[in-house]
């Protein structure tokens, strides 16, 4: 007897001793911070950010400076005198070009579509950050239900070993029945296993919640979960703070994008240009007598070119056409899933406010047989106690009591996640 009393008096210390309460909004904080998932769309963000360029810095010429040297053996031309020799000549080539496009439709589509593709990663990255809070929210209330049920648990061991201790003292002075002892003591042993099991089922619930969270701790033993109801939600059809209505509500905008950049191939293109070029030569045999020296040739030989260039597609193929209409049905498909995903959130809010209108209603009803269930489980005990009932009628009693909590407890965890579910699936918020 004394070692079970021992275990009882171990796990009801497990709450006295606890020193760390993590709060829902805790959790949350704490798991977004440390989730690789989000880690990694906001690298993603960051990624689109440095792909968009502004079209006014697409006006920033391209410079380029290119050189080679050549050997030309045998008859050839001559650079300097444009004479066909028969020595072998050595040159120096050196070429600037510069160009810069003044107008380029597919390049302003692209950087629009560019720009879309930051606001696409934003969302993407606001929709893993939705679907984590949710996963916690679950992960979180699977918990604290084990928890609030230790603690039932605690509190029927707790009434089960002051009978067992009483029975027992009972029966050896000779005012009870030994059969009595037996019923109490196979009691005492299904209080406890349940007990073990709620306990080890909290232990399991609470290690899963800080692995989803990343974050390690060795004293886990010693966390507890905050326990507070929370306020009721004012109803509200507002659902376009969703993410995941935004992200697709931002790809259908995407798809119109590239319809346009496929359309902008077949309009004008115009772009600038500048290219400057010298070169110096001289032959590989001979005294090289009368060859001008490198400096002056590079300097004598230039020349300049400046312009401006106009491209007119005029026939691009039947292949750009089916890539268009290609496109346009991309774009279509994108509006019909951005619609879907507006109702499957619109079905969703509503089937989450139809399971708390049902919770609301059960919680009357429940409250008050765990009233009825309680009164009679203390006029049982007293029963029991003087022997006018024996100990199966009382544990029959008992577990309709700890079965009646028990069902509070749920109804009552229930309705506080789906008020926070529901602030999660309009707000994106808790």
């Amino acid at each position: 007897m004394s070692n079970k009393v021992a275990l009882l008096f171990a796990l009801t210390s497990f709450f006295a001793t606890a020193q760390q309460t993590w709060s829902l909004q805790q959790c949350l904080d704490a798991g977004l911070k440390n989730s690789i998932p989000v880690k990694i769309k906001q690298l993603e963000i960051t990624r689109s950010q440095k792909l968009y360029t502004n079209p006014l810095l697409e006006l920033v010429p391209t410079v380029s400076l290119n050189g080679n040297h050549n050997y030309n053996f045998g008859s050839t031309i001559d650079p300097s005198t444009n004479a066909r020799v028969s020595s072998d000549i050595q040159s120096d080539n050196l070429y600037l070009n510069a160009n810069v496009n003044l107008l380029d439709f597919t390049m302003l589509a692209t950087a629009r579509k560019n720009k879309i593709d930051i606001a696409i990663a934003r969302a993407d990255a606001a929709v893993i950050s939705y679907e984590y809070k949710l996963q916690l929210l679950s992960f979180y209330f699977d918990a604290l239900f084990s928890q609030e049920l230790v603690k039932i648990q605690i509190e029927q061991l707790e009434n089960t070993t002051y009978n067992l201790e009483r029975i027992t003292k009972e029966v050896q002075i000779g005012s009870k029945p030994q059969s009595d002892l037996y019923d109490i003591r196979l009691a005492f042993s299904q209080d406890e296993k349940r007990l073990m099991e709620a306990r080890q089922l909290f232990d399991v619930q609470k290690l899963q919640l800080f692995q989803l969270m990343n974050v390690a701790t060795d004293k886990l033993s010693e966390v507890q979960l905050d326990y507070i109801l929370a306020a009721p939600e004012e109803d509200s059809n507002v659902i376009g703070s969703n993410p995941k209505i935004e992200l697709a509500a931002l790809q259908y905008e995407s798809a119109q994008k590239a319809i346009a950049i496929q359309r902008s191939v077949n309009l004008p293109t115009v772009s600038a240009f500048y290219n400057m070029s010298t070169f110096y030569s001289a032959p590989l045999q001979g005294s090289g007598a009368g060859v001008t020296n490198f400096g002056t040739q590079l300097e004598d030989n230039k020349n300049h070119q400046a312009g401006l260039q106009v491209s007119i597609p005029v026939f691009t193929g039947f292949r750009r056409n089916r890539q268009i209409t290609a496109s346009k049905i991309e774009a279509e498909k994108s509006k019909w899933a951005s619609e879907q995903e507006k109702n499957l959130v619109k079905q969703e809010i509503e089937q989450e406010e139809k399971r708390q209108s049902q919770y609301e209603q059960l919680s009357v009803n429940i409250s008050n047989t765990v009233q009825y269930a309680r009164e009679s489980f203390q006029t049982t005990q007293s029963k029991f106690l003087s022997g006018k009932i024996e100990a199966v009628l009382y544990t029959t009693v008992k577990n309709q009591l700890l079965a009646s909590e028990y069902d509070r407890l749920k109804n009552d965890l229930q309705l506080q996640r789906s008020r926070i579910k529901l602030t999660i699936l309009r707000t994106n918020g808790i």
